[in-house]
């Protein structure tokens, strides 16, 4: 699946301006980024940002990435919008537990500016 609105929601700003740079050399999609679960969540249900998808982190302050998957995922409105976790973690657990929570695929974040271009192409127009 190709997407050409894309949502992160990253507490990093780095590493969210790392993102951005990437997409943009491969893609002309739109992108957005927000730094806090809570005021995305609440902006999704409100309907004021309709990404086709969203990069999740899941090491965040105030909302983790697995509690705003299963708190996405208990609305109706927003629950089939594909989410792409885009995190550090490497355990195994927390791979599965994403899962479990309806997240619909999982990539580590690479260091490699390159590397992150080759994996966005895959997944923006």
């Amino acid at each position: 699946m190709t997407y050409k609105n894309i949502l992160q929601i990253d507490d990093d700003i780095d590493d969210c301006d790392f993102f951005m740079e990437a997409l943009q050399a491969v893609s002309s999609a739109d992108y957005v980024s927000m730094q806090n679960p809570v005021e995305a969540l609440n902006k999704l249900i409100h309907k004021k940002i309709n990404p086709d998808v969203i990069f999740l982190d899941l090491n965040m302050p105030v909302m983790s990435g697995l509690e705003f998957l299963i708190e996405i995922k208990k609305q109706e409105v927003i629950k089939d919008i594909p989410i792409i976790i885009f995190s550090t973690s490497q355990f195994e657990e927390i791979k599965l537990k994403a899962k479990k929570y309806g997240a619909d695929e999982y990539i580590s974040k690479p260091s490699d500016f390159n590397e992150l271009k080759e994996i966005l192409s895959h997944y923006i127009v």
